[in-house]
């Protein structure tokens, strides 16, 4: 098994954070576990060779194999069911009050793996306008770093979920037609869905300022200056009064411009 050398361990770890925002400082017995044999099967004979290339950023696909390796896409429906619960019960009722002219809602989902969450959204939003959901552009942002997780997004393939409501299932999921025996989400849910490409460590120029942003367990892979410098990104993009929901494993710093509302739910005053 080839050894990643301390000075390529410190090249690498450097260029990820610089540009990516991931902190692998404490990290190099598990990038020389994981990439190793990885890297003697695609042909490099050192890591040397390998960091080489990485940091020359003329091959995509070397940080999709970085990424892949070194971190986790876990995510599955109702993740952390309070927060949902919370969406439809105050975030909802409160933002669509304020939007109540345009009709038009801004939600994003930052970090959004292979789309559980903000499919998940989608279905909350249009059990609460029930009826009345063709009425509002309640289209939600979803972004990733990664385009082989995107990629599994825009056509989701997953076994029926275990905590959905009963109700849902039959409204918003549906058996794909290739035999596997697994399941989509229904066209539905799947059209208020926008997919991009994006890196957060990249400044936030979208059209629009946020309701609500969504950015659960990705920060955990961030130092606390990445984190702090993010957060202060995710307030100026949020309207005010808006709102920002992290993972409940996650904490934010003291000078946090958010108001705390509750473990892991901030907003905008």
């Amino acid at each position: 098994m080839m050894q990643l050398s301390d000075s390529d361990f410190q090249r690498m770890a450097r260029f990820m954070q610089d540009n990516y925002g991931i902190n692998l400082t404490k990290k190099k017995q598990l990038i020389n576990n994981r990439l190793s044999m990885s890297l003697a099967s695609e042909g490099y004979e050192s890591f040397t060779q390998f960091v080489d290339k990485l940091i020359s950023k003329k091959d995509s696909s070397l940080i999709e194999l970085v990424l892949s390796k070194l971190t986790t896409n876990y995510t599955y429906f109702m993740r952390e069911k309070e927060h949902y619960d919370f969406f439809m019960n105050v975030v909802l009722p409160d933002i669509s009050k304020k939007n109540e002219n345009k009709k038009v809602l801004s939600i994003w989902s930052a970090g959004c793996s292979t789309g559980e969450e903000p499919y998940n959204l989608s279905m909350c939003l249009k059990e609460y306008f029930g009826v009345h959901a063709n009425q509002w552009d309640t289209r939600v942002l979803a972004t990733d770093i990664s385009p082989r997780v995107l990629a599994h997004a825009r056509n989701p393939s997953y076994e029926m979920p275990n905590d959905i409501p009963p109700s849902w299932k039959t409204k918003y999921f549906m058996k794909r037609n290739d035999g596997s025996g697994m399941y989509t989400v229904t066209p539905e849910i799947r059209k208020n869905v926008i997919f991009r490409t994006f890196n957060l460590m990249d400044p936030i120029r979208f059209k629009l300022d946020f309701d609500v942003i969504f950015c659960r367990n990705v920060m955990i892979y961030f130092d606390q200056p990445t984190k702090d410098a993010l957060v202060q990104r995710f307030y100026n993009a949020t309207k005010k009064g808006g709102y920002l929901m992290i993972g409940h494993s996650e904490n934010l710093s003291k000078n946090c411009p958010y108001q705390m509302l509750r473990p892991a739910t901030f907003q905008k005053r």
